[in-house]
């Protein structure tokens, strides 16, 4: 059992790494205050062709896995960007995999290059306000006139819908009360985003103001028929090739925040003097900063044995969500004890630690509830009864 990363996927690591040093912390202050999609990180990466990084090669992609995939992910954030880098260009990585599994050869040759390129940028339309997380439940519709679908509905907490020119909506073909299950009569599609029937509200938060989060409403939305995604009525089945390994790139990018996080306040421990000593020298500050790098290690540890699985065709579902959860819990303590660590100072936002603690926030709240892992964890993997 080998852990090591090959050479190839170091190599990976250090040139997204290389192309995110260009982007420094003023940069990401300055994103931070003024908000403004950061596009220049989002060309740079696309002119280094890693937005396909996942992405078959006939179509631009690099034909790597999730592993190189949650390298590239943990090193963007790890790099000072953190959430505001990184949610730049999650959706690229794992959002269309359902369209690289189940699309047609017409559709992937149309869809795909222009996201690969950097030309198209995509936003993902599930979550529903009264849904939550039970996708079953959705009331966004799709109905049928001839070679078109018109959709009506709502969606909240969707990313990037602000400068997205693409959209991957997953809505109801067939009414809940028609369907055997309730995981039935979900259709998936991908189409332009048309801002005469769709209206984009932004959503004030807490942090990653570089980008956007908004309310959706659609009215009498046209879809081309040719923009759905496999057969009618599939489309829950087909979003769950996206929805691992978004939970594994998210772990990854927790990682990367905390272990940035980490050495910031490892690097101050070391140079603020106080009472005649670094602070660094005191073990009730060195002991919490030598906890967090092992919670930390041992998250992208579980992110990368989360990543392979997915990568050689085994069952993920329990390692992906594992691996979510804990990098999520080390990457928050990692943030807190960071703050902590530089005292008043760790208020300030020219610190940034500040910043890393509101971003931080992100992937413990989702895609999926902490919670909800854990009800997942005991039912499927130790046979527990569901609980909800």
């Amino acid at each position: 059992m080998d852990f090591a990363l090959t050479e190839a996927q170091q190599a990976v690591q250090e040139a997204v790494a290389r192309i995110c040093a260009e982007f420094g912390d003023d940069y990401w202050l300055r994103r931070d205050r003024e908000g403004g999609f950061p596009t220049e990180l989002h060309q740079a990466l696309a002119r280094g062709g890693w937005l396909g990084i996942c992405m078959p090669e006939e179509y631009g992609g690099a034909g790597l896995g999730v592993v190189e995939a949650a390298l590239m992910m943990q090193a963007v954030a790890q790099s000072g960007a953190g959430f505001s880098g990184a949610s730049a260009v999650h959706m690229n990585i794992f959002g269309l995999q359902p369209v690289v599994v189940f699309g047609s050869d017409e559709q992937k040759r149309r869809m795909l290059p222009p996201l690969i390129a950097g030309r198209e940028r995509a936003c993902f339309a599930v979550t529903e306000p009264n849904a939550g997380l039970d996708t079953t439940k959705l009331r966004t519709r799709a109905e049928r006139h001839g070679e078109h679908y018109v959709i009506n509905g709502q969606k909240v907490w969707i990313s990037t819908a602000q400068i997205a020119e693409k959209m991957l909506i997953l809505a109801r073909t067939t009414p809940l009360e028609q369907v055997r299950k309730p995981t039935e009569g979900l259709s998936l599609f991908y189409t332009t985003l048309d801002r005469s029937r769709v209206e984009v509200r932004e959503i004030e938060k807490m942090g990653r103001k570089a980008v956007d989060s908004n309310q959706v409403f659609f009215d009498d939305f046209r879809v081309p028929a040719e923009d759905r995604i496999g057969e009618e009525g599939r489309g829950f089945e087909y979003i769950l090739h996206g929805l691992n390994p978004e939970r594994v790139l998210i772990a990854a990018e927790a990682v990367g925040l905390g272990l940035a996080a980490l050495d910031r306040a490892s690097r101050y421990a070391r140079e603020r003097v106080v009472f005649g000593r670094p602070i660094g020298q005191n073990q009730a500050v060195q002991h919490p900063l030598a906890a967090c790098w092992m919670e930390l290690e041992a998250a992208r540890l579980m992110t990368l044995s989360a990543a392979w699985q997915y990568d050689t065709g085994r069952p993920c579902g329990p390692a992906a969500n594992a691996a979510k959860y804990l990098a999520a819990e080390a990457g928050f303590k990692a943030c807190q004890t960071a703050v902590m660590t530089h005292g008043g100072f760790g208020y300030a936002r020219e610190y940034h630690v500040e910043r890393y603690l509101r971003e931080i926030m992100i992937p413990r709240i989702a895609p999926v509830s902490p919670q909800l892992i854990l009800c997942y964890i005991a039912e499927k993997v130790l046979g527990q009864p569901k609980s909800y």
